[in-house]
């Protein structure tokens, strides 16, 4: 708004100046005019800039270090400029529509299921106060009438242990609340602890639905490779490391080597001979993929080319769409255009608005649709 006014101020001032120009004006208070003008217009283009490059959730990394980089060059500046003008007016529409949308409708509370949310997270992250792992969905299920609950388990565990924490989570939803069951919206290798929650230790009574988010079911296949090929004291010494951060993160006994052994596809196999299906449980799964390896940052770029280049076929960066399959699959995500949809983009962990997907109105219809189901 402030680059807006800016622009819209400066043009009106030029014409102004060319004006008095011409008539009778003595040019030395022009000068003087014109400069004050200018200095003040300038504090207030640099203001809108700082808070663009501050505060924007679209503009990205690699445009930020650029105009640290190249603000003092010419012409480049100004292609910069306009381009992160364009951003976010493009960030200010989207957030403005999403809030009137979800206040019109604010009233139907389409998002009041019969039963609460939990949220459950994938490995090697937390359930931090400060960094929400959904990003913005919660508010948006909040905002429609949801309750939600996060999984707080370990960021990586074996899934039987994980599977543990959560069935204690699930136990403690269900006596505070007295809501008898949840809901399950799970990520990643989260689907996996979930559904051997549920199959394994005794918590299926209590869950109502399980909907699993690019839950690698079949394993990884790459994982497996990469484990036989990276010796593994090197494995070792990552795991001490990554505990001795997580730890102090807010992790009882992270364990990184299993919490990545279980993603294999040898292991997935073993644990779906043993995870049947709870017959009063709604299983249902979707996905997404990539369409090339710009479409996302490290490391999914890269799992991108590997999965492919392993015969993985289509995937979204870190799992096969073939893995994704649970249930009733309500299909694989990928909107018109070059990008595609990550692992991370369908959790909304960039903040990332992407064309022709809106992650927050995903899940609103996902958790509607639960609503309607009797869930």
């Amino acid at each position: 708004m402030l680059t807006t006014i800016f622009c819209f101020t400066s043009e009106c001032l030029t014409y102004l100046y060319i004006f008095l120009g011409e008539v009778s004006v003595e040019r030395h208070i022009l000068i003087v005019n014109a400069l004050v003008c200018g200095f003040l217009l300038f504090i207030l283009l640099v203001n809108g800039i700082l808070r663009i490059f501050l505060c924007s959730t679209q503009l990205g990394i690699l445009p930020r270090i650029l105009l640290v980089f190249f603000w003092w060059v010419p012409v480049a500046n100004i292609i910069f400029i306009q381009k992160y003008l364009q951003i976010s007016r493009l960030e200010y529409r989207y957030t403005i529509n999403q809030y009137q949308l979800n206040e019109d409708r604010k009233q139907e509370e389409i998002c009041k299921t019969k039963y609460p949310i939990l949220m459950v997270h994938g490995v090697f992250f937390r359930d931090w106060k400060n960094f929400n792992y959904w990003g913005r969905i919660p508010k948006a299920l909040s905002d429609n009438g949801a309750t939600i609950h996060y999984g707080n388990h370990q960021s990586s565990a074996s899934v039987g242990n994980s599977a543990e924490e959560l069935k204690q989570c699930i136990l403690d939803i269900v006596r505070e609340n007295g809501c008898e069951k949840v809901n399950i919206i799970a990520h990643s290798k989260g689907g996996l602890d979930s559904r051997f929650a549920i199959s394994c230790l005794g918590a299926g009574e209590h869950v109502a639905s399980l909907t699993t988010i690019n839950t690698p079911h079949l394993g990884c296949n790459y994982v497996r490779k990469l484990l036989q090929i990276i010796p593994y004291k090197l494995v070792e010494s990552i795991g001490k490391k990554y505990k001795s951060i997580y730890t102090k993160l807010g992790d009882e006994n992270p364990d990184f080597f299993s919490g990545l052994k279980d993603l294999t596809d040898k292991e997935c196999t073993r644990l779906n001979g043993i995870m049947k299906d709870n017959p009063n449980v709604c299983y249902q799964s979707v996905g997404s993929r990539m369409r090339s390896p710009s479409g996302a940052m490290f490391p999914m770029n890269v799992g991108y080319c590997l999965i492919k280049l392993l015969g993985g076929g289509d995937n979204d960066g870190l799992t096969s769409t073939k893995s994704m399959v649970w249930g009733n699959f309500l299909g694989t995500l990928h909107p018109q255009g070059r990008q595609g949809i990550s692992h991370g983009d369908m959790i909304d962990l960039t903040r990332k608005n992407i064309e022709g997907f809106d992650v927050c109105e995903f899940y609103v219809d996902l958790v509607n649709k639960l609503r309607q189901m009797g869930f």
